[in-house]
């Protein structure tokens, strides 16, 4: 017979329970700075809501009445130097954290807001409705609020989209020397988020000091925890990860205290990764003033069953009953709360100017600029002022070596000359540098510095976004393939791309991505894929592709000056390949929005990039018949274009052909063709020319493969046509 032996998990998973001796026993300073922080985020939500309701918020108004008790508590428990971020459900978080950095000796909840409490309630209005004056000049609004001095590091609408970014900030503080932790704050809808889960297994493999909060307020918009999971103790998630995990009453602020601080202290002694559970409950519904009673997905027994533990009633009922106010002085601070929040709005607001009873509007010298629309999707490049730029390339010395060589070859000289750059990647710590070699001799020179990961694209891509807007470390990511970047969408597209632009436009993101171009080499249709073209739809990256060897040394150490993300892209047909390596220079930097003239002539100009260079200028070659100008583009992404190199060009020859590998359907040169005609319509004797792949992605067969993705022969088909035009 089989014998059945019950396992245990390896991480403790304990309850938290407070009771009236806990409570006797807290600090009366605590205590007050408990209901003071309670008190002035409860008035500043219901004036929000107010707003909301007045039809002067634009967008949604994420309330967080009823669940206060939990972010007080926790943030209680950190120090400014700690990081904290959040979901769009986070003002609460959010003014708990900047209230906490502007008085971290605490507040009392009868006496005035002193400027700095009062301008931390200003500037999050002003955000949250849309205004010049918030923290992103109001480009954030109420779910992205960020404010990184005081160690907010920003809240975020997509749902668990910012659980990586704080194991990348827990990460960065480890890696600083401080003992400083990271908190990240989320509901139950995102524990069955794959991001999160991913980040939970990252952060316990590799120790990091990150606790992840649970607000457990029972409803994801209005799908109960009960219908959505089997398990719905959701702390039982860290045990399975090997987290040490805290389950508590998220209505009862001084439980919370407890519990964070024992997680918080478990995290900032080493000894990894934290999970606290709160249950708790948002009185209304999921946007805006109604209970959710209201739609059907709750009763009324319920909400009152839950605003009986109102944790401001609680925390004052205790206050009451240790002598340490009065029942009429907490309905003072309330009262006084209020009215503050009347004051504050009113450099905002103001009546309708038509008189209309009851009516207010924005004032109008409030909004930002609409000028100011597109300034700061990326950096201006200052940070090149005092770069080695090589404006002459005739004049670097060179020899003959391979392109997999100056990959491994740049990527050392940077990290030996910056201790702050990081390498992570699937296998780039093993392997002899890699599945391709690009990380040669990196993980024995650099210990701790060349960062194996799980298979877990999202995760490790949103920990390294962490990293970069920690700002302390430049994070290099490689993906084994382009295709990957699919499983890691939300992370580049929604949260690194937009990161610097919706957060006002000034914040920097030196984020580097390596991602491999392998069409040709039989490894089919979600290993093959040319990613120009998505990744030139989002605003935000900027975009590399070198042809050369002693290209990809001067591009990538451009790219990692860069406080911008950058992806570089590398096709593996050209790892083998061979051409000149600098001999000594290995620190010059190759400017941005410089093209590569890689052969002149005078009948048409022949716009290409990476992997389809030198099957460009082979067909250039073997055809003979028309005199054409190759232009290697190296920059791709809108902002880093030589539009004054192809302007040029047509200039003399007043035909453009644009020539890629890939798949038409994700084409970057669509849109590049586009730009083209719109620009340069008086050059152009006749419509821009295409070369692409196919419709389909390239399959496994090697025949179907080539006839899916273009080479030299289709250049030449598209040359005789021109010919014969």
């Amino acid at each position: 017979m089989p014998e059945h032996r019950p396992l245990q998990a390896a991480a403790p998973w304990v309850e938290v329970a407070v009771d009236d001796e806990d409570w006797d026993a807290a600090d009366p300073a605590l205590l007050r700075t408990v209901y003071a922080q309670l008190v002035w985020i409860r008035a500043f939500e219901q004036y929000v809501l107010d707003l909301a309701g007045a039809g002067l918020v634009h967008g949604p108004a994420h309330s967080s009445i009823g669940q206060e008790g939990g972010a007080v508590g926790s943030v209680l428990a950190l120090t400014s130097v700690d990081s904290v971020n959040g979901s769009h459900r986070g003002h609460h978080q959010f003014l708990a954290k900047a209230l906490h950095h502007v008085a971290p000796g605490g507040l009392d909840p009868l006496a005035p807001l002193d400027a700095a409490a009062r301008d931390v309630l200003l500037r999050t209005l002003a955000e949250i409705a849309g205004l010049d004056r918030g923290w992103s000049h109001g480009r954030g609004g109420s779910m992205h609020l960020q404010w990184k001095e005081a160690g907010a590091m920003g809240t975020n609408a997509i749902v668990g989209g910012g659980v990586p970014q704080a194991a990348g900030f827990a990460w960065a503080h480890r890696r600083a020397g401080t003992d400083a932790v990271s908190v990240t704050y989320f509901g139950d809808g995102a524990v069955n988020i794959g991001s999160t889960l991913e980040t939970m297994n990252l952060a316990a493999a590799w120790d990091l000091p990150v606790v992840f909060f649970i607000e457990n307020n029972r409803y994801a918009v209005s799908t109960s925890v009960e219908e959505a999971t089997g398990e719905p103790r959701l702390s039982a998630r860290g045990p399975g990860f090997g987290i040490a995990s805290w389950k508590v009453d998220g209505m009862d602020p001084i439980a919370v205290h407890r519990a964070t601080s024992e997680a918080v202290a478990h995290a900032r002694a080493g000894r990894g990764p934290a999970v606290v559970e709160a249950d708790t409950y948002r009185f209304f519904h999921q946007n805006g003033g109604f209970a959710g009673s209201a739609f059907g997905y709750r009763d009324k027994a319920e909400e009152q069953s839950w605003r009986a533990r109102d944790p401001l009633t609680t925390t004052a009922g205790h206050l009451v009953r240790r002598g340490l106010m009065t029942t009429a002085e907490t309905e003072q601070a309330l009262e006084q709360a209020r009215a503050a929040m009347e004051e504050i709005g009113a450099e905002l607001v103001e009546p309708d100017p038509e008189g209309r009873p009851g009516q207010r509007r924005i004032k109008p010298q409030e909004w930002p600029d609409p000028a100011w629309v597109d300034v700061g999707v990326r950096g201006d490049l200052s940070e090149l002022d005092d770069a080695p730029l090589l404006t002459d390339e005739s004049g670097l010395a060179v020899e003959d070596g391979t392109f997999i060589d100056a990959v491994a070859g740049v990527m050392a000289r940077r990290m030996e000359t910056d201790p702050g750059i990081v390498v992570m990647g699937e296998d780039v710590h093993r392997l002899k540098g890699g599945t391709n070699g690009a990380t040669k001799g990196l993980a024995d020179r650099f210990p701790g510095r060349v960062l194996g990961t799980p298979i877990s694209e999202n995760a490790f891509t949103g920990l390294a976004g962490g990293i970069a807007l920690d700002g302390r470390f430049t994070p290099v990511v490689e993906f084994m393939y382009a295709d990957f970047m699919w499983v890691a969408a939300d992370q580049l597209f929604n949260q690194v791309a937009k990161a610097r632009h919706m957060y006002g436009g000034t914040g920097d993101v030196p984020l580097v991505l390596r991602s491999k171009v392998a069409m040709g080499t039989g490894y089919g249709s979600q290993h093959s894929m040319d990613p120009a073209g998505v990744f030139a739809t989002s605003a935000g990256w900027r975009i590399v592709a070198p042809t050369t060897p002693a290209d990809y040394v001067g591009l990538m150490n451009t790219a990692l000056r860069l406080r911008d993300p950058v992806v570089v892209l590398e096709h593996v047909d050209l790892y083998t390949s061979t051409g000149p390596v600098p001999v000594d220079d290995w620190d010059h930097c190759l400017p941005v929005g410089r093209a590569a003239v890689r052969r002149t002539g005078s009948e048409l100009t022949v716009l290409t990039y990476l992997g389809m260079t030198p099957f460009v200028l082979e067909a250039v070659e073997e055809h003979g018949g028309v005199d054409a100008e190759v232009i290697d583009l190296r920059w791709l992404d809108r902002a880093s274009i030589d539009w004054e190199t192809i302007e040029a060009s047509l200039t003399k020859t007043n035909q453009l052909l644009i020539a890629e590998q890939g798949a038409v359907g994700t084409s970057y040169g669509g849109w590049l063709a586009d730009e083209v005609h719109r620009r340069f319509f008086d050059l152009l004797d006749a419509p821009v020319w295409r070369v692409t792949g196919t419709e389909s992605s390239p399959s496994i067969s090697k025949v179907l493969e080539r006839a899916a993705i273009a080479q030299a022969d289709e250049v030449v088909a598209v040359l005789d046509e021109i010919a014969r035009y």
